[in-house]
């Protein structure tokens, strides 16, 4: 087994509907994944045998957990304060525009946040220990 120095883990809030929590999860993990260049990310083109290209999928495994809004809450704190890096989902980035998803945001404050999950990339060993009390993603 290889060894990652890195790791990629989301933690999905599993009281949603496993359609908005994968819509969540494909909005962060696109976020996320802009920050980074394609090393550290240890991004790889997969070809197949008849020519097609599946360009920049990652040779990590992403690890999907489950939780509750505060506890996401919680991990993205602590993250904050470990440098690493993250992204979020909330619930006003939903319903109407993106305009309004802005403004709605932008209007309410993070205590009265419900937090649809968060994604994390960093050191192994100190993402293991922020998330290791959480279970893995189960429909």
């Amino acid at each position: 087994m290889i060894d990652f120095s890195h790791k990629l883990v989301a933690i999905l809030n599993k009281e949603l509907p496993s359609g908005v929590a994968l819509n969540a999860l494909a909005h962060m993990t696109i976020g996320l994944g802009a920050q980074f260049n394609k090393e550290i990310l240890r991004l790889n083109d997969y070809v197949d045998a008849t020519g097609n290209t599946y360009p920049n999928i990652s040779q990590m495994p992403f690890i999907i957990l489950r939780g509750k809004s505060n506890e996401i809450r919680k991990v993205l704190v602590s993250a904050h304060e470990k440098n690493i890096s993250q992204g979020a989902f909330v619930h006003t980035m939903t319903g109407g525009t993106y305009l309004e998803q802005l403004a709605n945001t932008a209007q309410t404050s993070e205590e009265q946040l419900t937090y649809y999950g968060c994604v994390l990339f960093g050191p192994t060993a100190e993402l293991s220990a922020l998330t290791k009390k959480f279970s893995l993603w189960k429909d």
